[in-house]
């Protein structure tokens, strides 16, 4: 997903950081701790971040002379449903992020690849798409409500771990079901 610069951030956006208080100066920390709601379609077709639940973000501002390094973790709660029994899943999460936002004027040989580095807009920097990376890079495409769920039965749809051990169904092929009335005859 190409970072380029936005023009226009919104500094009232709940991922937009505001980092006049940092320092230019190589080095330099400040704090980033804020709890947010999560934007919509955060997650994959079967488990997902609900839209507008709390992300937490617990990281560091910190000045380089290309710009602003962020690092730390997101967490929050996921729902979703499993990929074998369709029962719900409710988790939470948490997730690193490290991401290097340029300075508009950056020109060094670490910032000028403009699809591998985010660039800030004045002072601003939008977080959105490295918590959106983040988390979704993480998530499982199948994801199971434990490690050895054994599914549904492919038959009768019932969960095999609500069923007996000899939980059979006998597939019979029309063209001998005759033949299976003979031998109940001889019997």
């Amino acid at each position: 997903m190409p970072k380029s610069p936005q023009s226009h951030l919104d500094p009232r956006q709940p991922l937009v950081v505001d980092t006049t208080k940092l320092p230019r100066q190589p080095g330099a920390t400040r704090a980033l701790n804020r709890v947010v709601p999560a934007p919509a379609d955060l997650g994959l077709e079967l488990i997902s971040v609900p839209e507008g639940s709390d992300l937490t973000v617990d990281g560091t501002l910190t000045s380089v002379s290309e710009g602003v390094y962020v690092s730390g973790t997101v967490s929050g709660s996921l729902t979703g449903e499993c990929g074998r029994c369709l029962n719900e899943i409710d988790k939470s999460f948490e997730v690193s992020i490290a991401e290097l936002f340029a300075y508009e004027d950056s020109t060094t040989e670490e910032t000028t690849d403009e699809d591998e580095v985010g660039r800030m807009s004045g002072d601003l920097l939008d977080l959105e798409p490295v918590v959106r990376d983040a988390i979704v890079l993480t998530l499982p495409a199948n994801p199971l409500c434990r490690p050895d769920c054994p599914g549904l039965c492919p038959e009768c749809g019932v969960h095999f771990d609500e069923l007996p051990a000899d939980h059979s169904h006998e597939e019979v092929d029309s063209r001998w079901a005759a033949l299976r009335n003979l031998s109940k005859n001889e019997e």
